[in-house]
């Protein structure tokens, strides 16, 4: 995927200062209109033997609008214009097209460039680790795939998003340059299929 406590006299001073990694994430859900950054992403299998690096660039402007573009090791692009997404395998030439609320549900894509925070996860603090300040997001519906997201803000900037799927699969995406509230560009959700593509559209 093309995602704990303190010592008992720390404990007040540990809730205190991460309770506010949840009001973070709102803010950012709120406040954040449109964002671009680079991403390193590893997927760990589920016994922690294998692991797979891949990365790219990744933008979103509310709502529901985002582009994924993975540069290494293959390349790989995923747009969407909040009504489709598009999935291009340019080694294959192929395009997948699925509907956006098909596609989606509660992956981490909707829950940095949609507008159902609150309505699509279930929001707990986590204690600090690796400098960042964390929060869990449990899917309030099941069956997507993925099971558990934890989202790691530095300050008041997105750093860190980690996925663990249904079969315990982790996905750790690592963000740097993160630029944000630019004017969004229409043309960068659209997607239009190069000549020859095999092209398959999933019925709803």
């Amino acid at each position: 995927m093309k995602l704990l406590c303190l010592a008992a006299a720390l404990a007040l001073t540990g809730v205190a200062a991460h309770a506010d990694s949840v009001d973070t994430l709102r803010e950012f859900s709120r406040d954040v209109r449109t964002a671009r950054a680079d991403f390193t992403q590893t997927v760990t299998s589920p016994d922690g033997a294998k692991k797979k690096v891949s990365s790219g660039t990744f933008e979103f402007a509310r709502p529901n609008r985002f582009r994924f573009a993975y540069r290494k090791p293959f390349e790989q692009l995923i747009v969407s214009d909040g009504k489709k997404v598009w999935l291009h395998d340019p080694d294959l030439n192929q395009v997948s097209i699925r509907a956006f609320d098909q596609a989606l549900g509660a992956t981490p894509a909707a829950l940095l460039s949609g507008g159902g925070l609150e309505r699509d996860f279930e929001l707990s603090v986590l204690p600090a680790r690796d400098g960042l300040d964390w929060v869990k997001a449990v899917p309030r519906t099941k069956g997507g795939g993925v099971e558990t997201l934890q989202i790691g803000f530095k300050g008041r900037q997105l750093a860190a998003l980690e996925i663990v799927d249904a079969f315990g699969q982790r996905s750790l995406m690592q963000f740097a340059e993160l630029a944000t509230n630019f004017a969004a560009v229409d043309a960068t959700y659209r997607f239009v299929p190069p000549a020859g593509a095999d092209v398959v559209e999933q019925p709803r």
